[in-house]
Formats: C-alpha cells, sequence, structure tokens
C-alpha cells in the first residue's frame, strides 16, 4: 500500500487571503461586501488573535503552526506573515435605516408631530430630573427647609404690616414688623460668617453625650457658644429701633442677656471640665429663679403698657375675658421664665430645631401682643429674624451650636414678652413643641421613679428623652423630625396670634 506523503495544498491565491476555519462554524460565513472598497477598514491581526482568542479554548491558527500533524496543512501566504490574518473588516461610513414611506402629507405632518412630542417629552424628563436632584441636595442639607422658613415668615410678617392699621388702629411706620425682622436675619447671617471660624479656632467644641444616639458622635467636633453673635444681634436691633424711652423692649432685653448669661456660664463650665454638665442642675436652677424673680420685681414697679391700663392682667378669649392674677401674676412670671428658658434648652438637640421653632414663636408672639404693645411686637420680630440669621449657619449639617448660651436666652425673651403683655395663653401655644419637649423629659422621669418604688425596676416611658431622641431611635431620620415640628409649630404660631389678636 502505497503512503501519500503530506504536502502543502496548491490553491489559488484569493484576493482578499481568507483563512480556513472549521472549528468555528459562526466564523465561516462573512457578510456580503457592499460595491465600494472604500468604505472598509481593515483590523489587526493582533485584535483579531484576540477576539477569537477570548471566544473559546480551541486552538487556533497560529498555535496550529506548532504541531507537526496540523502544520502541513497550513495555507501560507506569499506576501507577509501577519497577512494571513487580516481579514475581519468593519464599516466605517453611516449607514442609512430604512425610512417608512407616507402615502400622504397628513401622514407625514403626524409624523413630525410624533417625534416633535417625543423630543419635548425627552427634554421635559432631563430638566425635571435635574430639579429633582437639585431638591435632593437641597432637603438632604436643610437649605430647602431653611428657604422655605424664611419665605414664610417674611410672608407673614409683611401682610401683618399690610393690615396692622386696622388692628392696632394707630399710625405704625412702613413694615414695623418687617424691617427689624430683615435687618437682624442679614446682620446675624454675616456675623456667623465672621464668629464661627473663630469658634473653631478657638475649640471650643460641644461636648456630645455618650448616653444619646450613636450616629451624634459625628458633631462631636462642632463649636457651640453660637448665641454669643446672634442673641445680642436680635436684642441691639429692637433697642435701636424702639429707642431708649419704651420700658418694655429695655426689660425684656434685659431678661434676654441674663438667662443668655447664665448659659454662657454653663457652656464655659463645661468647656473647663470637659464634660457635657457645665453648672450643676441645682445651682442653674438657682441662678434662673433669682433672674426671674428679678424680673417680676421689676414687672411690678415699672409703668408699662399693660391691657387697659391695668397691670397683672391675663387677656384671654371670649366669654372668659381678662383676668386678674394680682401677686400670682409674678409667681407666673417667674414659672414662664424658668420653664421656657429650660424647654428651648432640651429641645436644643437636633440641628435647625430649636433655632427654627423659636422664630416661628417668636413671630406668633409679635402677631399676638401687637394690639398691646407695638413695640414689643417689633422686639419679637427682631429676635425671630436673629434665629433666621443664626439658621443659615445652624443647618443640617450644622457648622455650630447655640449652646445654653443660645437656648436659655431664646427662652427668656419669649416668657418676657409674655409677661409684659400679659399673653401667657398665646406663649404656651407658640410654644408648643418646647412645652411637649420639656413634657416629655418630665413624663420620663416621673414614670421611671413610679415604676421603680412600686415593682422594683423603673422602666422608661419613651426609648430616650427629650422625645426628638425618641423619634431618632425609631427610624426617622433628623431633617425630616425638623421637618414635621417646622410644620406643627407654623400653625400654632398663627393660632396662637389669632388667639391674641381676638383676646386683647
Amino acid at each position: 500500500m502505497k503512503l501519500l506523503q503530506s504536502r502543502p495544498l496548491d490553491l489559488p491565491s484569493l484576493s482578499p487571503p481568507l483563512p480556513v476555519l472549521s472549528s468555528f462554524s459562526r466564523f465561516c460565513s462573512l457578510p456580503t461586501l457592499p460595491k465600494s472598497p472604500s468604505a472598509f477598514r481593515l483590523h489587526s491581526s493582533d485584535s483579531s488573535y484576540a477576539s477569537f482568542k477570548d471566544s473559546a479554548d480551541i486552538p487556533l491558527l497560529d498555535d496550529w503552526g506548532e504541531n507537526e500533524e496540523t502544520k502541513g496543512y497550513m495555507i501560507s501566504s506569499s506576501d507577509s506573515e501577519n497577512s494571513d490574518t487580516e481579514f475581519l473588516v468593519t464599516p466605517v461610513t453611516e449607514v442609512d435605516l430604512p425610512t417608512s414611506s407616507v402615502s400622504s402629507n397628513k401622514d407625514a405632518l403626524n409624523v413630525a408631530t410624533h417625534r416633535g412630542k417625543c423630543g419635548r417629552w425627552d427634554r421635559g424628563e432631563r430638566i425635571s430630573g435635574r430639579i429633582l436632584g437639585t431638591m435632593v441636595v437641597w432637603i438632604k442639607h436643610g437649605a430647602l427647609l431653611n428657604t422655605g422658613l424664611i419665605i414664610f415668615l417674611t410672608m407673614v410678617l409683611v401682610y401683618v404690616d399690610w393690615c396692622a392699621w386696622r388692628i392696632v388702629r394707630l399710625p405704625l411706620v412702613p413694615f414695623h414688623l418687617t424691617r427689624p425682622f430683615l435687618i437682624s436675619a442679614a446682620l446675624a447671617s454675616c456675623a456667623g460668617y465672621v464668629c464661627v471660624p473663630l469658634l473653631y479656632g478657638l475649640k471650643m467644641y460641644q461636648i456630645i453625650r455618650k448616653e444619646g444616639p450613636a450616629r451624634h458622635s459625628v458633631k462631636e467636633r462642632t463649636p457651640t457658644m453660637g448665641g454669643l453673635f446672634f442673641v445680642p444681634i436680635g436684642v441691639a436691633v429692637a433697642k435701636y429701633i424702639a429707642g431708649s424711652s419704651c420700658p418694655e423692649v429695655s426689660g425684656a432685653a434685659a431678661a434676654t442677656l441674663a438667662f443668655g448669661a447664665i448659659g454662657l456660664l454653663d457652656d464655659i463650665f463645661m468647656l473647663v471640665k470637659n464634660h457635657n454638665s457645665g453648672l450643676s442642675g441645682h445651682l442653674k436652677l438657682l441662678l434662673e429663679i433669682a433672674v426671674g424673680a428679678c424680673f417680676s420685681f421689676w414687672l411690678s414697679t415699672t409703668s408699662i403698657a399693660s391691657p387697659y391700663g391695668m397691670k397683672m392682667l391675663v387677656p384671654l378669649p371670649a366669654p372668659l375675658g381678662l383676668v386678674h392674677l394680682g401677686k400670682w401674676y409674678l409667681m407666673l412670671t417667674s414659672f414662664c421664665l424658668v420653664s421656657m428658658g429650660n424647654g428651648v434648652n432640651l429641645t436644643d438637640g437636633l440641628d435647625g430645631l430649636a433655632g427654627g421653632i423659636a422664630a416661628l414663636a417668636f413671630v406668633g408672639m409679635s402677631i399676638a401682643v401687637l394690639p398691646i404693645c407695638p413695640d414689643v411686637s417689633m422686639f419679637g420680630a427682631s429676635m425671630a429674624g436673629a434665629c433666621v440669621g443664626f439658621l443659615l449657619h445652624n443647618r443640617y449639617k450644622a457648622s455650630v451650636f447655640m449652646g445654653d448660651t443660645g437656648s436659655l436666652a431664646l427662652g427668656g425673651a419669649l416668657a418676657a414678652m409674655a409677661a409684659c403683655t400679659g399673653m401667657f395663653f398665646p406663649l404656651f401655644i407658640s410654644s408648643g413643641i418646647f412645652v411637649i419637649e420639656a413634657s416629655s423629659v418630665v413624663m420620663q422621669v416621673l414614670y421611671f421613679k413610679t415604676t421603680k418604688y412600686f415593682q422594683g425596676a423603673g422602666r422608661r416611658l419613651f426609648r430616650m428623652a427629650p422625645i426628638h431622641h425618641h423619634l431618632e431611635l425609631c427610624g426617622i431620620k433628623e431633617p425630616l423630625i425638623v421637618a414635621g415640628a417646622y410644620a406643627v409649630s407654623s400653625a400654632l404660631a398663627l393660632f396662637a396670634g389669632y388667639l391674641g389678636l381676638i383676646s386683647a
């Protein structure tokens, strides 16, 4: 039997040369080439080799040359070594898609209208997506919440100024409430850009409670004592506009600064001791009672604009009318000063919470006391503006905290406005969130001590007090808690202002 000797196949030359790929059936059939050869670009042999090698583990043409059994069946090229693998082609010219024919001008118009609508929809989706993304960022950083608060307060004050002559029946300067509000807001916000870096430089950082929520640990290097720059601005603007001939504004300003001094002393002791508690609770309470007693004594000996020219009167809505409390009025004044100061202090646990609620409460009180004492009303508007200016630096995530310096001062200012005009009922309504926060702490302590006395083991009514920490531990995000508190306080402030107007 005669053996056949393997030799290279004698095939005619191909132009362009095509390799034999028996192992890859999907590469055997090439697409139909267009008439114009200039519309194609040849790939390099390296890219072809890489694409084939990645597709399967079957030996390629270049690997067959190393096998003695298959080496004789290779197709060689007379041009060059790499010319055999340059067989893939890729179109580089644009390919016209098939167009649908239209039978009439009406069909063409429908097609054009449809394309125009699709384009408008695409542009609208892109614009709404950008707006939504911007709003999400603003909500995340509290900017949208503060912007809405500023717009709401400004609109309310402008409206009250517009119809103030119907309420007071006395000539008032234009923008009686809006002017001090905007001036204090602008000055407080500008002062923050100077004082906040200074507080950072002095390393007056807030001491975070270890018992608090774990997420508050990120606020550990945030400076405190922000009340040093926005409380004096609110007091100074009100005093400058009212003048030195208004004893009500002078008394309210003195009470505000006195409570602010107690808070400042507490903040200083906190920094010195490097502990969350500065002054002892009993000492701080004693100082607050002393300031309240001094203010009550001043109130009883000074001639102020009281309802119907009589002191110690508390105006209430009809049919209750005026209630004369006598000496109990002074005790109520001291109680309100102490309770409101501590209520704001307990609420100051989230970014922007105490400052925003205080601004709303001041506006509600400004509306309520406007018929009795317009100067005290202007004082409240100025303090509200100072709170708004501070919120630009205290919004989520806060760059500064007001500290006890600010919280005690704000509570003292609210109580002083009520004491000078007898508007205690609107005070408790406009400051409803402060009342709820303070009540939650009292309820937590009483419930714990009661259950410990009767059951031997103390139980807690909330996961943590004040109640905003309870909401945090329930999984509600900090900005949502603040937004909800703002919404409730807005309604309470408007209701308090209305009650004050119908009671005076």
